[in-house]
């Protein structure tokens, strides 16, 4: 997802701060700041916003999901880690505090009995490409909904469009 807004928005993830592959420029007339994590994904808060000094309600954390179906999208306000090991990181950085915005990506459950480890780092089939490329398109439209007209109008596109295009 972040290379997806990245690329849109002509940022480079070219300088390497705070464990993170760092990019800043601009949607609209708004100032972002890109940061992907170059930690493993269980260390993620060891390069985030406590490093930037960013007011928590300006941060957006971003992640795959397994409870989520696949190329699903949620965007919540706060709320826990849900034992996702990343997000737990994040928040324990974060003197425990859980809130700031976070949009989270599904990937639904693995298969059968597969290791969930295993699952979430296969590649991806060209369909559930196709539909990831559909789904980060929305993203970098909730993101840019988000920046420059506030964070509940993009929940609410979010949140309720993928439903009513389920719908149809």
């Amino acid at each position: 997802m972040i290379d997806v807004i990245a690329e849109a928005e002509g940022i480079s993830l070219s300088s390497m701060q705070f464990k993170a592959m760092v990019g800043k420029g601009r949607i609209g007339d708004a100032p972002i700041m890109l940061a992907k994590p170059q930690t493993f994904m269980n260390a993620s808060g060891e390069s985030l916003v406590s490093y930037f000094k960013i007011p928590l309600n300006q941060v957006v954390v971003m992640y795959d999901d397994l409870d989520l179906p696949f190329a699903k999208l949620r965007l919540l306000p706060k709320g826990g880690h849900g034992g996702h090991n990343g997000m737990r990181s994040i928040v324990n950085h974060l003197k425990q505090s859980r809130d700031f915005p976070r949009l989270r990506i599904g990937i639904g459950r693995p298969p059968g009995k597969m290791d969930p480890a295993n699952f979430v780092l296969r590649p991806f089939t060209k369909k559930e490409q196709e539909e990831l490329d559909f789904t980060f398109h929305r993203g970098l439209e909730a993101v840019r909904i988000m920046v420059l007209e506030g964070f509940n109008k993009s929940a609410t596109y979010v949140n309720t469009a993928q439903s009513e295009m389920l719908n149809r």
